[in-house]
């Protein structure tokens, strides 16, 4: 199966949980109703927003994620009378039909399980497919071609008592529904989609708070490797660097000497970033170019490969909170882009980390993109799956926080308890 994002509303910031219900009227009557914090210092206030309309639930879907998704279908489970949203789901499109059709009932029963194990099963569904027409095509020619697969997944979701209420196909900067046969609001050449950040939900979001990073095409690009002629010497001093450490590696002493000195070089290159801080004006082009400049090819090398000792990227992952957040999301995020040509797969460390550190900071859209690269980096990569499940499934990350703070100081009680051993054996 196509690897995924599931996004649940438990673990959106703050958030307004949308949904909605087709009453028996006409389709442009259609209401999905959005609850949200009503202001930023008042959490127990609650605001509805009513979306009416496919024109208005287009608008909404950046704010439901975090982001604009690129290529990806997007199933959201409805609750209630009113048709409050719940969990959501994000998954690549196939690029095959074959693929396409395998694909409709898993995502139809993923939404339905994942509702299920929060105890409510989903009064229905809504559909958003979002994928850019090729050169000389259109957004139109794009609906037609998707339309097999949005009845594969109506018919799939149909069977599992989720009738989908709506759906949507956003391509080539307009909307075009695949339930609504009133031309009034859904001609069959398409809708144009409102300016972004006009809406009551873009309005609500804004007073909460809520960030849209930008799509989902450019949140991975800060995540993959750099190219030619970059990479080219990265890659010559990652060779070298990993000859190296492998002859150090060889005895038991050698090995904590290379995590030591591993930890010793992340410390000293987060306070680097801490004290070189990318102009705000500035764009993520401009601010990931500033901090790629931080950090030799002998210093990125040295820590990419320290960090594929599982114990030295377990202590790199208590730089998790208050203000190390900032520079730690940083450098994890520098040093995935320096995993180069043969040594990409060496990036489902620094990406996890990445992941781990954004969700630990409220970055929910962030940390499911990086620990998305992960498990496509490599899918078997246990540190990755433990922290996607638990972000999709909304837990708190203070949980894993209080573990890794009582594994640093079990090490510190230890040490300790090492020079309290050497001091009494020095003494005359």
């Amino acid at each position: 199966m196509t690897h995924h994002d599931r996004d649940s509303h438990g673990n959106e910031p703050h958030l307004p949980h949308t949904g909605g219900d087709r009453r028996q009227t006409r389709p442009d009557e259609d209401e999905f109703t959005d609850r949200s914090a009503g202001t930023p210092s008042s959490g127990s206030d609650v605001a509805d927003i009513s979306l009416r309309g496919p024109a208005e639930l287009a608008d909404a879907l950046p704010y439901l994620l975090g982001f604009y998704p690129d290529d990806s279908i997007v199933a959201v489970a409805l609750h209630g009378p009113r048709g409050r949203f719940g969990g959501r789901l994000r998954i690549g499109i196939p690029e095959t039909e074959d693929e396409r059709m395998a694909l409709a009932p898993q995502v139809a029963e993923c939404l339905d399980a994942s509702s299920r194990a929060r105890g409510a099963s989903p009064d229905g569904a809504i559909l958003f497919l979002c994928q850019e027409p090729g050169e000389g095509s259109s957004g139109k020619e794009v609906m037609e071609r998707l339309k097999p697969l949005v009845q594969r997944l109506r018919t799939a979701c149909g069977e599992l008592d989720m009738p989908v209420y709506e759906a949507l196909c956003l391509s080539g900067g307009r909307y075009f529904s695949y339930c609504c046969p009133d031309p009034r609001c859904c001609v069959p050449e398409g809708m144009p989609l409102a300016e972004p950040g006009t809406s009551a939900m873009a309005a609500a979001a804004t007073y909460a708070g809520v960030q849209v990073h930008g799509s989902l095409r450019d949140m991975e690009s800060r995540l993959t490797p750099l190219g030619p002629p970059f990479a080219e010497e990265q890659e010559r001093v990652l060779d070298a660097v990993s000859a190296e450490l492998t002859q150090r590696m060889l005895t038991v002493e050698g090995r904590q000497r290379v995590c030591s000195d591993t930890l010793a070089l992340v410390g000293h290159l987060m306070e680097r970033l801490n004290h070189s801080v990318p102009k705000k004006a500035g764009t993520h082009t401009v601010a990931d170019a500033h901090d790629d400049g931080l950090l030799s090819h002998e210093e990125a090398a040295a820590v990419i490969l320290g960090l594929q000792d599982r114990r030295t990227r377990d202590q790199a992952a208590e730089w998790m909170e208050g203000m190390e957040v900032g520079p730690a999301l940083r450098l994890w995020r520098a040093l995935s882009r320096r995993c180069v040509g043969p040594y990409t797969e060496h990036a489902a460390a620094l990406l996890t980390l990445t992941g781990w550190v954004a969700w630990s900071g409220g970055d929910g859209p962030t940390a499911r993109v990086a620990l998305g690269l992960a498990l496509r980096t490599d899918p078997d990569y246990l540190f990755a799956q433990l922290l996607n499940q638990a972000c999709n499934e909304g837990l708190d990350p203070e949980l894993i926080r209080r573990f890794l703070r009582a594994d640093r100081e079990r090490r510190a009680s230890d040490d300790e308890g090492e020079q309290s051993d050497a001091s009494k054996g020095s003494a005359p």
